[in-house]
């Protein structure tokens, strides 16, 4: 039976409190939706309608779910939702960058980085991609020959962390510095994933095992990154990575730049969301696809058609509409940024009638907006069709925001997309991904929705791939 969410609207008078459990004394709900975030907040939503009221230890918490309100926290009103706590514990690894920024730092830093970001700079690195893409491709003939399985979630990390790495600093990182950057932000973002649902968490000066591993990770991030910053204001060079475009950047405001610390904040904030999205949703598109077969043959059959045996070029990505509509039904069933969080500066009265008070939270669930069974038919279902874009024209805009919405839209949303394409195409050029059987595979939401453990895969090798023309590059 489909599960539907609780009829109401909204409030039967304006600024009436939204409904919501008791929870448990001095904790409220937290215990459960440390426990089972996504299944906590998904039977919240059903229960009680599209504004819950959530006992948050001393304060309040508001679960919003209806896009109208969506686009009343992120866009229409967005100055009144600042971030919330929550980003204050990705501070210590992330500094002041745009993820844990607000405000008028957030908007500066904003209006800097934005070019970096346009259309023209990102198709400047789709070679650099291709040629990134062709090397793991190369890797995998000897784990095919030998019949292993692969760990999708790995090996997209992997391809995903080379690709920003060599976006942000060229040819400037050897292998070893690559996977010593790499370590030390995984030890970084385990720690913050870890604090992440933590009610307390202990000062960094508290010499915890854990808390001394994360302060040595931070110092080998800041030691390379600023190293780096260094060498490349020596050399005065523009290699056309972003590292020399954020070099560049000024505010026109002032005419200055960034300071030295703003620019490690910003390079490792783009380092983090520059693969971790990418990778995550690269991961659940091959899991959903070796479960459709269906709809992996068809993205094969338009893989050939378009590209007949060669490698794809920035050009070919419009072509391939219907591996563009499989990423974004992977981001609508597993969005990677499965939770925003917002705190309200005063108070609001949403349009579903509900107020919202003064320095309490709203979280807004992409994953609970996603399936939302009164704006998406059949929620559950892997549909790529629905993304066709005569009914992506009727659905309510702020249905679907995996990449949020409003000012605050990630500044990578193109790229990423660019990227998932051209893996995707590329291996369905030469493979097909099958889930090796009797895993279980289940979402564990942290920072990211990411699976809970290993997603392992078998190769196998297409037989009517189109043979490569002479005209391929790389």
């Amino acid at each position: 039976m489909k599960p539907q969410f609780a009829a109401p609207p909204g409030a039967t008078s304006p600024g009436a409190l939204a409904p919501g459990p008791t929870g448990l004394p001095l904790l409220g709900v937290l215990p459960m939706l440390a426990r089972e975030p996504l299944g906590f907040l998904v039977h919240m939503a059903h229960r009680y309608g599209d504004v819950v009221r959530l006992p948050f230890g001393r304060g309040e918490a508001y679960l919003v779910s209806h896009p109208d309100d969506v686009r009343q926290v992120l866009v229409a009103n967005y100055r009144n939702y600042r971030r919330s706590e929550l980003y204050e514990k990705m501070k210590p690894l992330l500094g002041e960058g745009l993820i844990t920024s607000d405000g008028d730092l957030w908007q500066r830093q904003r209006r800097m980085i934005q070019p970096a970001f346009h259309k023209q700079r990102i198709m400047s690195f789709t070679e650099m991609m291709v040629e990134s893409i062709q090397r793991m491709l190369e890797r995998w003939e000897q784990l095919e020959r030998r019949d292993e399985p692969l760990d999708m979630l790995t090996e997209m990390m992997r391809i995903t962390q080379t690709i920003i790495t060599r976006t942000m600093f060229s040819a400037g990182l050897d292998d070893a510095t690559v996977d010593k950057v790499g370590q030390a932000v995984a030890v970084g973002q385990t720690t913050a994933e870890q604090r992440f649902w933590s009610p307390v968490v202990l000062p960094d000066a508290i010499p915890t095992p854990q808390n001394r591993r994360f302060q040595k990770a931070v110092k080998t991030i800041d030691r390379i990154i600023h190293g780096l910053i260094d060498e490349r204001r020596r050399s005065g060079e523009d290699k056309g990575d972003l590292l020399s475009m954020l070099l560049a950047a000024t505010d026109e405001a002032d005419g200055k730049g960034m300071s030295q610390r703003q620019l490690r904040d910003e390079l490792v904030t783009i380092y983090l969301a520059g693969h971790e999205t990418t990778s995550v949703a690269l991961t659940w598109a091959w899991y959903l696809l070796s479960l459709h077969s269906d709809v992996a043959r068809r993205v094969q059959a338009e893989v050939d058609t378009v590209l007949q045996g060669r490698t794809p070029t920035y050009e070919d990505l419009e072509k391939l509409s219907y591996l563009h509509q499989v990423i974004e039904e992977t981001l609508r069933l597993y969005p990677p940024a499965w939770l925003l969080s917002r705190t309200a500066v005063q108070d609001d009265v949403l349009g579903s009638g509900y107020r919202i008070p003064a320095g309490s939270t709203v979280l807004l669930c992409p994953y609970v907006v996603h399936r939302h069974p009164r704006f998406w038919d059949n929620p559950l279902g892997f549909d790529p069709e629905r993304f066709q874009p005569q009914q992506a024209e009727t659905r309510h805009r702020h249905a679907y925001f995996p990449f949020g919405t409003g000012p605050h839209l990630c500044i990578g949303n193109r790229m990423s997309i660019m990227e998932a394409q051209l893996v995707l195409a590329m291996v369905a050029q030469r493979y097909r991904l099958d889930l090796v059987v009797d895993q279980r595979v289940v979402p564990h939401p942290q920072i990211s929705l990411k699976p809970a453990g290993p997603m392992w895969m078998t190769l196998h090798r297409r037989q009517s791939t189109p043979q490569e023309s002479p005209s391929t590059t790389g």
